[in-house]
C-alpha cells in the first residue's frame, strides 16, 4: 500500500534551529535505537515511521550499530524509506553515528579516521542514501587524536556524504575543544546528542548543556524517559512484557528498587495535576531546557508517539513546579 503523508503534518509541530545555524529539527525526534533491529515487526516499523512523519516528526535518528544484529536498523529503515517515503526524502532529516564497537579488529570502532570513513560508506550503503543530513561521532575516544576525529568528520562532509556533523557523548570541555578544531576546519558542526531526564543530570555535571550555549550549538536529548522508566509502564509494578524482563542493559530489576518506584508515583501524581501524562512531563521537563532542540523519543508501538507529541500542550514549569520535581527525582526534602 502506498503512503501518503498527512498534509497537516506540520500544523502542530514545533521546529527549532540546531544552536546559531540555519538546521531545524522538530521538537520530537524519533530515535530507531529499539524496535527497528531484526527481531522487529516488519508492520510495526512502518506504521511508527508513519505515524511520526504524519506528526510532524522529520527527524529520524540511527547509528551504524542499532540492531540487532548491528546494522539492522539502517538497513530496516533504508527499506521503509525507499518502499514508501522516498518521494519525502527532502523532507526530511536522517541522522546516524559511528564510535561504538561496529566490526571485528583494530578499524571497527573508536574515532580513527579509518574506522569513521569506512562506518560512513557502509552506513550509506545500508540505507540506500547518497548522504546523511547528520552524522555523528558517536562517543569520545581519548586514545585518538581530537584533530584526527575531526578531521575525519570535515572530510565526511566535504566528499558529500553528509551535510552536517554532530558529536553524541562528549563532556562540555572536550566538546568545546572540538568545536574550535571544526570552526577552523569550516565545518558544519550544529549538535550534540546526551543522554539527559529527570533521573539523569550528567549533562548539568558534566559543562555540557553550558558549552552549547556558549558554543552556539543545539543539542538533542536521548532516554529522556530513563529508558522508559518515566513512563506509565512502571506505576503498578514491573510488567512481564516491559524491556525490564525482556532485556535489561539499560534498566533492569536492580535499578528499579521500591524506592525509585514511588519516586516514579509521585511524579506521575505532578504530571497529572499538569493534565498530562508522565511520558509527557519528563519530555517537556527536558525540552524546558534553553540549551536543547529536540528531544529523541524511542516507540514499541504508533500511539506511544502520539503520546510523547502531545507533551507539546504544556512545556513551562513555575519555579515550585521545578522545585519539587528536583526534590522527588533527588530524594531530598522540601
Amino acid at each position: 500500500m502506498a503512503y501518503t503523508a498527512k498534509e497537516s503534518r506540520y500544523s502542530d509541530m514545533k521546529y527549532n534551529r540546531c544552536g546559531n545555524s540555519g538546521l531545524k529539527l522538530p521538537a520530537v525526534s524519533l530515535g530507531l535505537w529499539h524496535n527497528f533491529g531484526d527481531n522487529a515487526d516488519e508492520y510495526n516499523m512502518k506504521k511508527m515511521c508513519f505515524t511520526a512523519f504524519d506528526n510532524g516528526i522529520t527527524h529520524f535518528d540511527l547509528a551504524n550499530n542499532y540492531g540487532p544484529e548491528a546494522g539492522a536498523a539502517e538497513r530496516n529503515f533504508g527499506k521503509i524509506l525507499h518502499n514508501h517515503m522516498k518521494s519525502y526524502r527532502d523532507e526530511m532529516i536522517i541522522s546516524t553515528k559511528a564510535g561504538y564497537y561496529m566490526w571485528p579488529g583494530p578499524y571497527g570502532d573508536l574515532g580513527s579516521r579509518k574506522y569513521l570513513i569506512a562506518s560512513i560508506d557502509q552506513s550509506l550503503e545500508r540505507m540506500g542514501l547518497d548522504y546523511v543530513d547528520v552524522f555523528y561521532h558517536h562517543r569520545m575516544d581519548k586514545e585518538t587524536p581530537l584533530e584526527e576525529t575531526m578531521g575525519a568528520l570535515d572530510s565526511i562532509v566535504k566528499s558529500g556524504k553528509a551535510l552536517y556533523v554532530g558529536l553524541s557523548n562528549y563532556d562540555g570541555e572536550t566538546m568545546k575543544k572540538a568545536a574550535d578544531i571544526l570552526a577552523d576546519l569550516k565545518c558544519p558542526f550544529v549538535i550534540n546528542q546526551n543522554s539527559y531526564s529527570i533521573f539523569n543530570r550528567t549533562p548539568e555535571k558534566n559543562g555540557i548543556l553550558d558549552a552549547c550555549e556558549e558554543k552556539g550549538k543545539g543539542m538533542i536529548i536521548f532516554s529522556p524517559l530513563a529508558q522508559g522508566l518515566l513512563t506509565n509502564r512502571y506505576l503498578g509494578g514491573i510488567p512481564e512484557d516491559s524491556r525490564v524482563r525482556t532485556d535489561g542493559r539499560f534498566l533492569n530489576e536492580k535499578s528499579l528498587s521500591a524506592e525509585k518506584l514511588e519516586k516514579v508515583r509521585k511524579l506521575n501524581e505532578i504530571a497529572d495535576s499538569r493534565g498530562q501524562t508522565l511520558a509527557q512531563m519528563a519530555l517537556a521537563w527536558v525540552y524546558n531546557h534553553k540549551a536543547v532542540t529536540s528531544v529523541l523519543v524511542g516507540a514499541s508501538k504508533p500511539e506511544q508517539i502520539l503520546d510523547n507529541v502531545g507533551m507539546l500542550g504544556n512545556t513551562e514549569f513555575g519555579a515550585e513546579e521545578l522545585a519539587i520535581i528536583d526534590s522527588i527525582a533527588m530524594g531530598e526534602k522540601l
